[in-house]
């Protein structure tokens, strides 16, 4: 007899998660075409016929203090949807990143009899060791972006599959840069700078003016480039706030979403530090990566760090292949300066471009079959 497709509740928080729960139910509905999915989720998930019982975006917090404020709300939303998911009873819950959010939930679940699935392992080898206890109590089973994770992961007895990141598989080998170029209207002999100050509006805050002013500079050096910035959907007027604040005669094209053909298009990307920058490798692009947060948030995290690297492709390739300019260190001046050492080293960039080549081709590992084919164990359905 065929059995009934799997019935799932999952959760996401953020775009980012949102990119990788819609990559993830592409390769579910392909193992089991009437597969059902609800629960938290964002436009990617919802376009894969996820039923979103509330929108992604309700979990984008930014550091301590932005959690805090809406902690309440938080709470309310954890509450209720325990109550939906265990009065459906899925065959598996799966939480996609969103560790704060997401480790009790699922604790809750498994306790009550639900599997549990956690879609990427958090970063435990970086800082806040001992959330891998979380974890441990919350998950039957992770499935894993880096290929170090499931061998660290079982020294704590946390069952765990390295199934690749599904931005290798979705990211082409050889970079569209003239498709993209034409789509955006950019010409060949532009020299564009995508700038990427992060998708939450609190990172937004703290970010965009030292982006935006370190263009300023460059500009005023370098007559004739061209600037593109993608925004999450909804957050136009905020970025055009600071637009108009901090740079307002920046020649910056806002794009609606579109960041995949922005740092395909570009020659550099101002970045900040995050699931992004990995896309930005993955395009292999060079890039100044930059991370801010407000005086408190990182005074809490100041010093929790295990490594010497802060963003997604120097930890991977475990030296700084590319500059960081993090906290005090992020002014327009030293923005604007790394970003200008780029410009001026096309050496440089083709050797980078080498280093993230072979970073691509480590990471693509056809990440929805490999997940699928592990979820597929927890249900006892191999």
């Amino acid at each position: 007899m065929m059995q009934a497709a799997p019935r799932l509740a999952m959760v996401a928080g953020e775009a980012s998660g949102d990119l990788l729960a819609s990559l993830l139910l592409q390769g579910l509905q392909q193992r089991w075409p009437g597969v059902s999915a609800a629960g938290i989720g964002g436009p990617k998930m919802q376009a894969q016929r996820f039923d979103a019982w509330w929108p992604s975006h309700k979990l984008s917090v930014f550091g301590y203090v932005d959690a805090l404020r809406h902690l309440p709300e938080l709470l309310g939303i954890r509450r209720s949807l325990r109550q939906r998911v265990l009065a459906d009873r899925p065959d598996v819950f799966i939480g996609v990143d969103a560790p704060d959010f997401n480790f009790a939930l699922e604790t809750s679940l498994r306790a009550a009899g639900l599997r549990t699935v956690h879609f990427v392992c958090p970063s435990i080898w970086a800082w806040r060791g001992e959330r891998v206890n979380k974890l441990a109590a919350a998950a039957d089973h992770v499935l894993c972006l880096f290929p170090f994770e499931p061998e660290l992961l079982a020294k704590h007895g946390v069952a765990a599959t390295y199934v690749g990141h599904p931005a290798a598989d979705l990211i082409p080998l050889e970079v569209p840069r003239a498709q993209a170029r034409v789509a955006l209207g950019l010409d060949e002999t532009d020299t564009v700078v995508a700038l990427l100050p992060g998708s939450r509006k609190s990172e937004i805050a703290h970010i965009a003016p030292a982006l935006l002013q370190a263009a300023q500079r460059l500009l005023a050096e370098r007559p004739g480039l061209k600037f593109v910035l993608p925004v999450v959907p909804g957050l136009r007027a905020l970025v055009r706030q600071h637009v108009d604040a901090h740079a307002p005669q920046l020649p910056v094209t806002l794009l609606e979403g579109r960041s995949h053909e922005a740092l395909a298009a570009c020659d550099l990307t101002l970045i900040a530090s995050g699931t992004a920058t990995l896309e930005a490798a993955l395009f292999k692009r060079p890039m100044v990566i930059v991370y801010k947060l407000g005086w408190l948030n990182y005074q809490l995290m100041k010093g929790k760090g295990y490594l010497p690297w802060f963003g997604l492709p120097n930890i991977l390739e475990r030296d700084f292949a590319v500059p960081e300019l993090i906290q005090d260190a992020a002014t327009p001046e030293a923005i604007a300066h790394e970003a200008a050492g780029w410009l001026d080293n096309p050496a440089r960039c083709a050797e980078l471009q080498q280093r993230f080549t072979h970073l691509h081709l480590t990471l693509r590992q056809d990440t929805a079959r490999k997940a699928t084919d592990a979820i597929a164990k927890v249900l006892g359905r191999a």
